[in-house]
């Protein structure tokens, strides 16, 4: 019989010479000796490190091998059209089984034929990547000027053309055209060829303004400014002055920002001296103007001043009507070319801006000139606008 001996997890059996010893003397089975390391055992049997001379080991009946019982057949599953075909049994449960039908696209007479096509990504489908490599070293970019010059070479643009540039000076801070208007803003005509900046005019410390919107003390200021020197720039026509008692210091209005003066709602304004630290809840940090605004002028004084200059080249505008010339009337011509509120002088030119007759929400020029006719005045109206032939209007009265 087969003895067993554990030791770190491994299980040893005896050789067949044992069992055969073991059986011929089933009435007595001698014990183990009881020093088992002095008899070195055969080299069939293994060495062990364990002390086991005071165990007393029986022979153990052989144990027989369990059959494993006949592995069950498997179940067959009929499939499910035919299950719900099978009729149950009066004893048995009856199981109906409903299978829903599948929904299909409804497809032409054409595609039902085609097998639907896969659309790779790979191959139908390709995605765009940009690389942008960065040059090494000091790397300047290329002006505006530089980029419309290489335009022109290729041709491949259409450039509008360039808008006339605005000569027009300001009187204060002295620089051309329209400022930002979140800054100088708009001109205002102030005299004949006299234009100032709306902000420039405004924050003038002799300059205020009416509930009508009109500018006033705005010469004045003008003629103060022709005399006091910038602090920024060092030029002249400096109107803005610190509010605080005592301080000289007097900036153009652009250089009152640029130098980081602080604005204030009551339209005063403080030099960097003598601003607070931090930020006001009074201050002014937007200076865009929208209402409406003017200088106000003597007008029939710049009409007189036009006429003693004579031909020379000026602009007057009110509004959107822009005269170009005043015209004359010689003394034959006095009885026929005035009415009780106006004068028709030959020669009379202006322009005026106003709505198209042809589109609406767009606007057009009118030119419009006083001539001569059988010895009564005409009306001229000249129709100027983009895209169509210029049409005349004539009438023996303005209306």
């Amino acid at each position: 019989k087969d003895i067993v001996f554990c030791s770190n997890n491994c299980f040893v059996l005896y050789s067949a010479a044992v069992q055969a010893k073991n059986s011929e003397n089933k009435e007595s089975v001698p014990s183990l000796p009881q020093s088992p390391m002095k008899d070195r055992p055969p080299k069939a049997f293994h060495q062990y490190s364990n002390n086991i001379s005071t165990l007393d080991v029986h022979c153990l009946p052989q144990l027989q091998e369990k059959v494993s019982p006949p592995s069950s057949p498997p179940i067959m599953f009929p499939p499910a059209f035919e299950a719900a075909k099978v009729e149950a049994k009066p004893d048995e449960l009856k199981v109906t089984v409903k299978l829903k039908p599948r929904l299909k696209a409804i497809h032409s007479s054409l595609d039902d034929c085609r097998p639907p096509s896969k659309k790779w990504k790979g191959m139908k489908w390709k995605k765009w990547s940009i690389q942008i490599v960065i040059p090494k070293g000091s790397f300047k970019p290329p002006c505006e000027e530089e980029i419309d010059e290489f335009l022109k070479k290729l041709g491949t643009t259409l450039k509008p053309d360039p808008v006339p540039k605005d000569y027009r000076k300001c009187c204060f801070c002295h620089e051309e055209g329209d400022g930002l208007t979140d800054g100088p803003a708009r001109l205002l005509n102030l005299d004949l060829d006299l234009w100032v900046h709306l902000n420039c005019a405004l924050w003038s410390t002799e300059v205020y303004e009416t509930q009508a919107g009109a500018l006033i003390n705005v010469e004045l200021a003008l003629r103060r400014g022709l005399q006091m020197k910038c602090m920024f720039c060092h030029k002249m026509g400096a109107t803005s002055g610190c509010h605080r008692l005592r301080c000289t210091n007097i900036y153009h209005f652009t250089c009152a920002i640029k130098a980081q003066c602080m604005f204030f709602k009551d339209k005063t304004m403080l030099c960097p001296m003598h601003k607070p630290k931090g930020t006001h809840e009074q201050e002014l940090s937007y200076f865009a103007v929208f209402r409406r605004v003017y200088v106000q002028r003597d007008e029939v004084r710049q009409i007189a001043s036009i006429v003693q200059r004579g031909e020379r080249d000026h602009t007057f505008r009110v509004g959107s009507l822009i005269f170009h010339a005043v015209g004359q009337l010689l003394p034959q011509q006095m009885q026929a070319f005035h009415s009780s509120k106006a004068l028709f002088p030959v020669g009379y030119e202006a322009s005026r801006l106003y709505w198209s007759m042809r589109y609406a929400n767009r606007r057009c020029r009118y030119l419009c000139s006083i001539e001569e006719k059988d010895g009564l005045p005409l009306f001229v109206i000249k129709v100027v606008e983009q895209g169509h032939e210029d049409l005349v209007l004539t009438d023996t009265t303005p209306k």
